[in-house]
Parts: C-alpha cells; sequence; structure tokens
C-alpha cells in the first residue's frame, strides 16, 4: 500500500505542475511527510527523507520541463551558466543546514516557507521588466548560491524563488519561467547528492534508502509525476487562470499550516 500512496502522491504533483506551473516540491514535501508518518518512520528522519527524495524526483521532472522550454527558446543559457555554480553550492549548503536542524523544526520551516508561497500566489504576481540590463556575473552568482541554499532547505526547484528574480533581472516572463525550470536541475542534482550524502550515517533510517532519499519512493513518484503533468498542463488551457491560482493558494495554506502547526507541537 506504501507505493500506492507514492503514486498517488507523485500524480497529485504531476497535475498540480502541469496545472498551476510550479514544480512539485511543495506537493512532494507535505505529502511524504504525511505518507511516512502513518506508516511509523522514525520521527527524527521523517522530514529530512522527505525533503531528500523530493528533491531526486525534481531532477526527473526537471529535465523534461527544461526540455520543453528550451525547445521553444526559453532558457537563456548564458544566464544559467551565471547561476550554475552558485545554485550547486547552495544546494550543498543548503543540505548540509538541514542536516543540523531538527526535524521537527524543519517541517515548521517548510511549513512557513508554504504558506509565504501561498500569499505570493493570491496577493501577488509577477510583472513584467524587460528593458533592464542583467546584473553583474557577481550578483547573478550570490543570487543561485541563496536560492540553491533556500530551495534545498524546503526541498523545492526553486521556481517560486528563481522566476522573480529572473524577472526582476530583465527577462521575460516566458525567458525568466524557462530559465528557472533549467535552474531547478543543479538545484535538484546538489540538493539530492547532499542529503544522500548527510543521511548515510543515520542509524534510524528505513530499509531501501540512500542516505536521506527513498530510493523506491523517488521511483514510483517520478513516474506517476511525469505522467500526470501532461494531464494537468492539458486542463491549465481549459480553466480560468485566475481559479487554478486561487486553488493552489489556498491548498498550499493548508499544506503548509499543517506542517507549521505540527512542526511546533500545536497538533
Amino acid at each position: 500500500m506504501l507505493y500506492v500512496w507514492f503514486v498517488i502522491a507523485g500524480a497529485f504533483a504531476g497535475v498540480s505542475a502541469g496545472l498551476f506551473g510550479v514544480g512539485g516540491g511543495m506537493i512532494i514535501v507535505p505529502a511524504l511527510v504525511w505518507i511516512f508518518t502513518a506508516y511509523d518512520f522514525s520521527p527524527e528522519v521523517i522530514t529530512h527523507l522527505a525533503i531528500g527524495t523530493s528533491l531526486a524526483t525534481i531532477v526527473v521532472t526537471s529535465i523534461s520541463s527544461l526540455t520543453a522550454h528550451n525547445k521553444r527558446g526559453g532558457v537563456r543559457w548564458e544566464v544559467w551558466r551565471k547561476m550554475a555554480l552558485g545554485l550547486v553550492i547552495g544546494s550543498l549548503v543548503g543540505a548540509g543546514i538541514a542536516d543540523m536542524i531538527d526535524g521537527q523544526a524543519l517541517q515548521a520551516i517548510i511549513g512557513f516557507g508554504a504558506l509565504l508561497v501561498a500569499l505570493k500566489m493570491l496577493f501577488f504576481s509577477n510583472k513584467e521588466q524587460t528593458g533592464k540590463s542583467l546584473p553583474a556575473a557577481g550578483v547573478q552568482f550570490g543570487a543561485g548560491t541563496g536560492i540553491g541554499m533556500a530551495s534545498s532547505i524546503f526541498g523545492i526547484g526553486g521556481g517560486s524563488l528563481t522566476v522573480p528574480f529572473l524577472n526582476w533581472a530583465g527577462l521575460p516572463m516566458k525567458q525568466s519561467v524557462g530559465t528557472s525550470a533549467a535552474c531547478g536541475l543543479p538545484i535538484a542534482l546538489a540538493g539530492a547528492a547532499g542529503f544522500a550524502w548527510f543521511g548515510q550515517d543515520v542509524v534510524n533510517l528505513p530499509e531501501g534508502t540512500i542516505g536521506f532519499v527513498h530510493v523506491t519512493g523517488f521511483l514510483f513518484i517520478s513516474v506517476a509525476s511525469f505522467a500526470m503533468a501532461k494531464v494537468g498542463a492539458k486542463l491549465a488551457h481549459v480553466l480560468p487562470a485566475l481559479m487554478l491560482k486561487r486553488a493552489f493558494g489556498i491548498l498550499l495554506i493548508f499544506a503548509g499550516g499543517q506542517l507549521l502547526l505540527s512542526g511546533l507541537g500545536v497538533i
């Protein structure tokens, strides 16, 4: 039955990614926390295992996404190259920081982050800021480092952070989204590798894991998410955009609020 829940989580994350144009990390991490808790995994490793597994699945989805965007000329590779090393360094540092944080506290941090993303989706929008000159390479590297660090801690591909930065930097929205999709790959690769490395000596992990990456969970979620993202994308073309945005924001409020309250020991 555990594998069925992995498929359900992956399918839901895939549909959400296709519908709302965001990565599945904000869906997968809370879902895995609930699944691992229901199956009595050790509380000390649940959150870290959820994040590491989520990042591993994003490797697959980001490859699919960046390929699609690149075919349409939506990836600015010269910007990606200036950010990539920072993204890798930041993701590795973020994995190391997360390893030092208690699982309950980490849940609260992720829940708070999900609430911030929800508020942004409900009340704010990214506005086109074209015509600006791109910031210096050092600024792009620094932004990549910060984005990679935060994304690794939250177990996400970083789109909610990368798109606003690239848009502020002067890229058109379509190129911001496409380049952000490409940025998700180094974040996910480095982040998943970091969580796998830092978790290798943890003794109370369940069977079938590589550090903080649940291998079977990664496989089932990746396949289901990849398949169902196409369904979500088709639905996105027939459902009202504003309604979709509000629906996802409300979903994140419930998911983030539950994680925050659980992490704080309120529920």
